[in-house]
């Protein structure tokens, strides 16, 4: 890496950000497809300005991807790096303490959406190729590029680029920061996603909104009678009703559970500085990680109908629609999971509303092979520049194109720079300086030993399997 780079070029990449995390790149409101467009242009931009002699913006039905390809460096191996430049919807906005898409430091930290998922993430990795490039402005690896834009609404142009041209996974890992550290000081390298299974249910009970004077206490209320399906779907002790959904299921492993049982952990710090709550929900029988990791949930995200503006009025709504999601473990598949909800609503719903499941998005649960050599490559440079190599752990969240990046067989690394309190899809996102400016000393190095270590050996023959993990 270049001598004092970060230390030198703080107050420049601090604006840097800053201007890209000031673009409101809400990939699911379609009034915001200009921007998702800009965030895009500016990655377009920045690359060129890195020096990238391949730079393109992917059209397809929906946001564009961004491509890029460092210099050719001839018998070194290649880095396919992945993020995403689309972020969150910032409501509720009267919960946030500065404005979202105006990025402010406060307490070392910045603020904004998107600061921690993943455009703070991406720019760290932007950084620290920059950071090793020589002054004739080669880097020590081929470097790939490719960001996306839909990450957050469940779109479809990566999946498309990737499945007809798959060959541009060809490389000797992929790079995927878009996750968190374990703990502070913790650094982490994730073994598993879970998958996602995204629907809105319906409900209508009558053709029109009813005066609730008139005919209140014989008219069904679309809302109620939506709750009421709701709480059948899951019980008061976090159990998920709908049929086979834990049959399914591929229990953690002895191994993995030992290494759950010694990590640091603080029940109380974590209810009150992570869950921001008075109380721990779900199956009481299994320990935190467990439900947080290795076991599916059911959410409802929210719920629309009837009157909600300001003052009052009377009606009986005939319509009301809730969107839930379902986190999927290794075992369970997107698309069985998706029949199972739609039998377990119909199985409950009355037969006097018409209720509707509609399957938005989704995807299966990952697990990922870490005894490629390219982990303990990460190890090293984590050592190096925090003083701890990466503990092996799960994630709650989901990447849907993480088993795509694999198609050609590069071991996918999943690993990030956030910290468990960054706040993701929730107001005053924060991403800790600290955390960028050492992220960039730790991804540079882990560019340098790659290249150093790889040569032109490939990785990707070597083990880092990515395994869908629906029903075989």
């Amino acid at each position: 890496m270049k001598p004092k780079f970060v230390e030198r070029e703080q107050p420049r990449m601090l604006q840097e950000l800053t201007e890209f995390l000031s673009i409101p790149s809400i990939s699911a409101l379609p009034e915001h497809a200009g921007d998702c467009r800009r965030a895009a242009q500016w990655l377009e931009r920045h690359l060129k300005e890195l020096g990238c002699p391949v730079v393109n913006l992917i059209e397809g039905p929906g946001h564009p991807v961004v491509w890029a390809e460092s210099p050719r460096v001839p018998d070194a191996p290649t880095l396919l790096i992945y993020g995403h430049y689309d972020v969150q919807p910032p409501d509720p906005l009267d919960e946030w303490t500065t404005e979202p898409f105006k990025a402010t430091v406060r307490d070392a930290k910045l603020y904004a959406r998107g600061s921690s998922d993943d455009k703070g993430q991406v720019f760290c990795l932007l950084k620290a190729y920059e950071a090793v490039l020589d002054p004739k402005g080669q880097p020590p690896l081929n470097v790939h590029f490719i960001f996306e834009g839909e990450e957050e609404s469940g779109g479809k142009v990566i999946f498309e680029l990737l499945r007809n041209e798959p060959e541009r996974t060809r490389a000797d890992a992929a790079l995927v920061c878009d996750m968190s550290y374990y703990a502070p000081g913790w650094p982490g390298v994730y073994t598993a996603l879970r998958g996602l299974c995204y629907a809105e249910i319906s409900v209508r009970t009558l053709e029109r909104d009813l005066h609730s004077g008139t005919y209140g206490g014989v008219a069904p209320n679309a809302i109620e009678t939506l709750v009421r399906i709701l709480s059948e779907l899951k019980s008061s002790n976090g159990k998920i009703r709908i049929p086979g959904l834990y049959e399914a299921v591929k229990p953690p492993t002895k191994a993995e559970l030992d290494t759950w049982n010694n990590l640091p952990f603080d029940r109380e710090d974590f209810l009150r500085s992570e869950v921001t709550g008075k109380k721990l929900t779900g199956l009481e029988d299994r320990s935190v990680f467990e439900r947080v990791w290795a076991l599916p949930t059911f959410e409802i995200h929210g719920i629309k109908g009837g009157f909600t503006g300001e003052g009052a009025k009377t009606v009986i709504p005939a319509q009301a629609t809730a969107k839930v999601s379902l986190r999927l473990v290794p075992g369970q598949g997107f698309e069985e999971v998706g029949r199972a909800l739609e039998g377990a609503v119909a199985a409950v719903a009355p037969d006097w509303a018409d209720v509707k499941v509609t399957l938005l998005h989704g995807g299966d649960p990952v697990q990922v092979d870490v005894d490629a050599p390219a982990f303990a490559v990460l190890d090293e440079a984590f050592e190096e520049v925090v003083g701890r190599s990466a503990v092996r752990v799960r994630a709650g969240g989901s990447i849907p194109i993480v088993p795509e990046l694999g198609l050609a067989g590069a071991p996918v690394i999943l690993t990030g720079i956030g910290l468990p309190d960054d706040g993701l899809h929730s107001p005053n996102e924060k991403l800790d300086l600290a955390q960028l400016w050492s992220g960039i000393e730790i991804f540079g190095r882990f560019f340098e030993l790659f290249a150093e270590k790889a040569g032109g050996r490939a990785y990707s023959s070597s083990s880092g399997e990515i395994r869908l993990t629906g029903p075989e």
